[in-house]
């Protein structure tokens, strides 16, 4: 088949995130089918910004479409949406023309792009695909305070209400998600489950092409607190609010003094103050650095003696979480300190590690003692219970199969 794949904010292995756009469509590439991608040429979520116009990446053909760039979720992100959309729906009848899609799938974290997608997939005569991340506008309504009211809500309410009216197949990486889509018009034959995965590839060793030596900086403090008897917690990802990454380290300060130390990696619009906030408490079991690239992320959790990952409590998460950080823990063989409430868990579904109750610091606290009083070959069971669930349903062959048989 051809499939068109539209996501504002798709990446690449050298772009950085969005990933899971460029893993699906490298599985199709491989199963026979041809891809082409279209994207905005600045997005928040990259690591590094592609020029503008076309490009192919593993057999994966993009289109970037050049767009303003903007800072934070105000005007500015606004008009660099508009001018995304816009200039898809401008060039509909191209595309349908010259492409030719089979298959016209609306990915994009926000709603809107399902009318541009409408619009390209009718031309074409192909069918309409909505994949959903993140349910909009309920996300924004509940994470960030929005009213329902507001103009940017409303909007996306229309937009997501469309979606399920007129898409031929609804994906979702979130797994609860059934009750409110119904509410909202869907008729749940429609519905497909397909969530995050791994790339195999990524886990292959170095000498196999696979994932790349950790930066020096970091090996180096990881072994010096290892050599001090100190066991390592680490967190690899976004430092954004939805991390709840405050929580992480309210808890530091419970457990200053034991012989635990941790380690946070990532970017994101958090990380400064959250730098700051280690400097002036006198964090000194805790140590940042910079976001790496995705192929030393095996081997950093790999020094890693527990993977912590946390989450605000939100009702929004009764819908069910899709974390890729979390399948990479769990392929990583790393014990997980799990801090949710969520309609599902997929820590306690491998019993891969431990859950406790989110936005609470001594919950945090008791649950790193409680894995470190482990004794060694219990966490190293957790964590081969998490490779194993991770091979089983969320690998991107799997997961590119599941959504290609969606569309049937």
């Amino acid at each position: 088949m051809k499939l068109l794949l539209i996501n504002h904010y798709a990446g690449s292995p050298r772009h950085g995130m969005e990933y899971r756009p460029y893993y699906l469509a490298r599985e199709w590439v491989r199963a026979g089918h041809q891809v082409l991608i279209l994207a905005a040429s600045q997005s928040h979520v990259r690591s590094q910004q592609p020029r503008p116009g076309g490009e192919t990446i593993d057999g994966i053909s993009y289109c970037w479409y050049e767009t303003p760039a903007y800072e934070g979720n105000g005007l500015g992100r606004l008009r660099n949406i508009w001018s995304f959309c816009r200039q898809v729906w401008s060039d509909a009848d191209i595309l349908a023309r010259e492409f030719q899609p089979d298959a016209v799938i609306a990915s994009s974290t926000y709603p809107m792009d399902i009318w541009v997608a409408r619009r390209v997939a009718r031309k074409a005569r192909a069918k309409l695909v909505y994949e959903v991340h993140d349910l909009w506008p309920l996300s924004p309504i509940e994470l960030s305070g929005m009213s329902p009211w507001h103009p940017f809500a409303l909007l996306c309410q229309k937009a997501e209400n469309d979606a399920y009216r007129d898409a031929d197949a609804v994906v979702s990486m979130l797994p609860k998600v059934q009750g409110h889509m119904a509410a909202h018009g869907l008729d749940l034959r429609k519905l497909h489950i397909v969530p995050n995965g791994i790339s195999l590839d990524e886990w292959a060793p170095p000498e196999a092409g696979g994932s790349a030596l950790l930066q020096a900086e970091i090996a180096a403090h990881l072994a010096t607190q290892r050599a001090a008897g100190r066991l390592l917690l680490g967190y690899a990802g976004s430092h954004g609010l939805p991390n709840a990454l405050d929580v992480l380290l309210d808890a530091a300060r419970l457990l200053k003094g034991e012989p635990v130390a941790i380690v946070m990696v990532g970017g994101g619009h958090e990380k400064a103050r959250l730098a700051e906030r280690v400097r002036a408490e006198g964090l000194t079991n805790v140590a940042l650095f910079d976001a790496i690239p995705k192929a030393q992320i095996p081997a950093l959790l790999a020094s890693l003696d527990i993977a912590y990952i946390g989450w605000q409590r939100t009702p929004i998460y009764r819908f069910g979480i899709a974390p890729n950080k979390l399948m990479d823990y769990m392929m990583a063989r790393r014990p997980v300190l799990h801090s949710v409430e969520a309609g599902n868990d997929p820590v306690a579904e491998a019993g891969a590690g431990l859950t406790v109750a989110p936005e609470d610091p001594e919950a945090v606290a008791a649950g790193v003692r409680s894995l470190l009083a482990l004794p060694a070959a219990e966490r190293a069971a957790m964590g081969e219970r998490g490779r194993a669930y991770v091979l089983a349903e969320h690998t991107y062959p799997v997961l590119a199969r599941r959504f290609v048989e969606a569309l049937a």
